[in-house]
């Protein structure tokens, strides 16, 4: 959305930081009046610009030990071939995210698992044995950090 002004940005910024922060503080901070700032929020929500409000929760509650990236290499490139794995993967309860790339792997999918053996019979049962997969390469997340806003490159 280009005609976000910094005003906006700023809102934007404090609330994927902290989407419980009221209206009352965001307008503090962000220098408006509390009427304004709740209606730049819902003009936000309205053009689809900002998404939902999320709450970051550990892992260990749901049973979740492990995290790795799995690399998959498709045997075929066709759109069906593509929305087919995209479709069967990302209904996976094991699976948080698939990133489609360019190069030599044709997607990254981020999953979870409760310990080693869980992560190695959903790789070799769920993904590997899914008729669109040629390769598949795991990688371990020994630890990661997350930034919850986006830079502004609009300047």
């Amino acid at each position: 959305m280009s005609d976000l002004d910094r005003t906006d940005r700023d809102i934007l910024t404090i609330l994927a930081q902290d989407a419980r922060v009221t209206n009352k503080e965001l307008a503090r901070r962000v220098g408006l009046s509390e009427s304004g700032c709740l209606e730049r929020v819902r003009r936000l929500r309205d053009s689809n610009t900002l998404r939902g409000a999320h709450s970051e929760v550990a892992p260990e509650a749901f049973g979740v030990h492990v995290e790795a990236f799995i690399a998959v290499t498709l045997s075929r490139h066709t759109r069906k071939a593509i929305t087919a794995f995209e479709r069967k993967t990302f209904a996976l309860p094991q699976v948080m995210a698939i990133h489609h790339l360019t190069g030599r792997t044709d997607f990254l999918v981020h999953v979870v698992s409760s310990d080693m053996d869980h992560l190695r019979d959903f790789t070799m049962d769920a993904i590997t044995g899914l008729p669109e997969v040629a390769r598949v390469e795991t990688s371990l997340v020994f630890g990661s950090h997350r930034k919850w806003s986006w830079p502004d490159l609009t300047v």
